[in-house]
């Protein structure tokens, strides 16, 4: 099959790579498409521009993963909403054999459960600006594909962590880290299980469902988090956050954050306190090369995988 990928960072590139190394054409839109690996086709693009290079015509799954160039609500929109729909154009246009098209979403679109568990079946309320405007893309998506024969498929990621985002661990050798006086759930996933995810949901043999949630199996305590990464590295335990103090925690890894307070501006983080299931992604034989935060960040603590420019 020949994938398009509409947008192609770190992440895009980690899932283009495993896309080429399972035999198949891999086409990346990007700015810089010179920084691509050789086994992804690089063509320039910019997704907030309404003239996109040509879809190639065996394309038969393209896969949006967006990121804003700012936390500003303009910004988000931007990437979003219109960057989503200046590919959607573009894909319909095309008149190519498009059978899916992912959109990589996030768990911000829940906002805040309460320590509560969620799944695919939780409405969603997002709490700040970043939550509702990825949720209007997803709303974008699944109306604009409508009768067209075209899947929409959106996978809402947890807090990416991985090689090269390493916020909670730089806090924790840093000394800044701060274990919240208020139990506090987060969520994450790998960046390689994230790609690999991406991999999945595109190639799988079935129709995929509407909206899979992409998080690792064990929501975890922010504490427990920084108290792991602190034991791992053999440093003391981050100091506690003084009760009543607002918002103070450290934050999670990029994509989602992993803290409960007020990110710049006022906007509510996008982590919230939560416990979200990946039951259903499970369910598909989807397997977790890192199942948990444990395993993961030892992989990160050991130097293992590179980020992509």
């Amino acid at each position: 099959m020949t994938v398009l990928l509409a947008g192609c960072g770190d992440l895009g590139t980690e899932a283009g790579l495993r896309f080429a190394a399972a035999g198949h054409r891999v086409v990346g839109w990007r700015r810089s498409p010179e920084k691509l690996p050789a086994t992804i086709e690089g063509v320039a693009a910019d997704l907030g521009s309404a003239e996109l290079p040509p879809v190639p015509a065996a394309t038969t799954a393209v896969v949006v993963a967006i990121a804003a160039d700012s936390p500003t609500e303009e910004a988000y929109r931007a990437a979003y909403v219109d960057g989503l729909s200046n590919v959607l154009d573009a894909v319909l246009a095309s008149g190519a054999n498009v059978r899916r098209v992912l959109f990589v979403s996030s768990t911000a679109v829940y906002g805040d459960a309460g320590g509560g568990w969620i799944d695919e079946r939780t409405t969603p309320e997002p709490g700040g600006f970043s939550g509702r405007i990825i949720r209007e893309a997803e709303e974008l998506l699944h109306s604009r594909l409508r009768g067209t024969g075209i899947t929409p498929v959106v996978l809402r990621l947890g807090g990416i962590y991985g090689p090269g985002r390493t916020r909670l661990i730089d806090q924790v050798r840093g000394g800044t880290a701060v274990i919240p006086a208020a139990s506090r759930f987060t969520n994450r996933i790998h960046r390689d299980d994230a790609a690999a995810a991406i991999v999945h949901l595109c190639t799988m043999g079935t129709v995929p469902a509407a909206v899979y949630l992409g998080v690792d199996n064990e929501p975890a305590e922010l504490g427990d988090v920084l108290e792991f990464l602190a034991a791992e590295l053999g440093l003391p335990a981050p100091a506690a956050e003084s009760t009543g103090a607002a918002g103070a925690a450290s934050g999670g890894g990029t994509g989602a954050s992993a803290s409960g307070g007020k990110a710049a501006g006022g906007e509510p983080s996008r982590g919230g306190n939560k416990r979200a299931s990946n039951g259903l992604i499970r369910s598909t034989g989807f397997e977790f090369q890192y199942p948990s935060f444990r395993e993961g960040y030892r992989a990160v603590l050991a130097g293992i995988g590179v980020r992509h420019p």
